[in-house]
């Protein structure tokens, strides 16, 4: 299994768990590898890869630094190791789902960053990944994309984007309602408040999918692990580590077993009184070692 990184994911000046854990993660393989992954250099994102979701405008001030207000819309200081940064990470989200596209199961160590509109940042997100991957996706071939969103808050900047894309679907399963949105038919968006049912809503929602979707050619899966308990933005009480595990189990099983390749990419998660990095580190690895261990997804399968 290939899994996208390169030390550009965290070559941004502003440090934070965003900036920074995709390299904790690649060092921690290092030192403790998983079975059958695989450590691959992203191509970065092109100009035209990147415009084709996102305003120029916007693009360019991420690009320079002016004017200052919108290349910080995200919420980092701009400093010039921003845009390498972005290209970088969002490159490893489209190489990650070409790959799943024709060999089953692929990853990056970067973020979906769901916040992202089109002509600004928003939530530390730069640029939406996820959308811009999924137009890739479709440009190569696809018929129908899922983006499922298990992150801990709702991802409105991709709902926005993929509004007027009916061959992108999403359905966003949250605990917090930051960036709350209305849905449609193809934007499922369930707010979940209990961690009793956290795992029984997301079964529900890939069932709906199997019932109601198309036959999708690729799910790109937008791994959060802020829902942990101990996070310090995001969290719900109860949602454990355990929890956590059987999530990602469930969710390579259901690909799996519909026969959709999968891309993932490791989301949210804060460190803060109950969470320290290892623990960061190891919520990650939940997501890393389940699609380890799923294999390869045949198509239609």
């Amino acid at each position: 299994m290939n899994v996208y990184f390169s030390p550009a994911y965290a070559g941004a000046g502003y440090a934070f768990e965003t900036t920074r854990k995709s390299q904790w993660v690649a060092d921690a393989l290092h030192v403790d590898p998983i079975a059958n992954l695989q450590l691959i250099t992203p191509q970065p994102l092109i100009w035209e890869q990147l415009t084709r979701v996102h305003d120029p405008a916007y693009a360019r001030a991420v690009q320079t630094g002016s004017p200052r207000e919108l290349a910080q819309s995200q919420g980092f200081t701009w400093d010039p190791g921003l845009w390498p940064m972005v290209l970088a990470s969002n490159g490893g989200t489209v190489s990650a789902a070409l790959d799943a596209l024709q060999h089953g199961l692929a990853g990056s160590l970067s973020s979906g960053l769901h916040h992202a509109r089109r002509d600004t940042g928003r939530g530390y997100c730069t640029f939406n990944g996820l959308v811009i991957a999924a137009q890739e996706a479709l440009a190569a071939g696809a018929g129908s994309v899922l983006i499922l969103d298990l992150d801990a808050h709702c991802g409105g900047g991709t709902a926005s984007l993929i509004a007027q894309s009916p061959r992108i679907w999403q359905l966003d399963i949250s605990v917090d309602p930051y960036d709350h949105y209305e849905g449609n038919d193809h934007v499922w968006l369930r707010l979940v408040k209990d961690s009793c049912v956290y795992l029984t809503e997301i079964e529900h929602g890939l069932a709906d999918l199997a019932r109601s979707g198309p036959r999708f050619d690729v799910c790109l899966y937008n791994a959060g692990m802020d829902p942990f308990e101990g996070c310090a933005d995001g969290a719900l009480a109860g949602i454990t580590h355990d929890i956590l595990a059987a999530r990602e189990r469930l969710v390579f099983d259901w690909c799996r077993q519909q026969g959709i390749p999968v891309a993932f990419f490791l989301a949210g998660g804060y460190m803060g009184d109950g969470l320290d990095r290892p623990g960061l580190v190891a919520l990650h690895r939940l997501t890393l070692t389940a699609a380890a261990q799923t294999g390869p997804i045949r198509r239609g399968a």
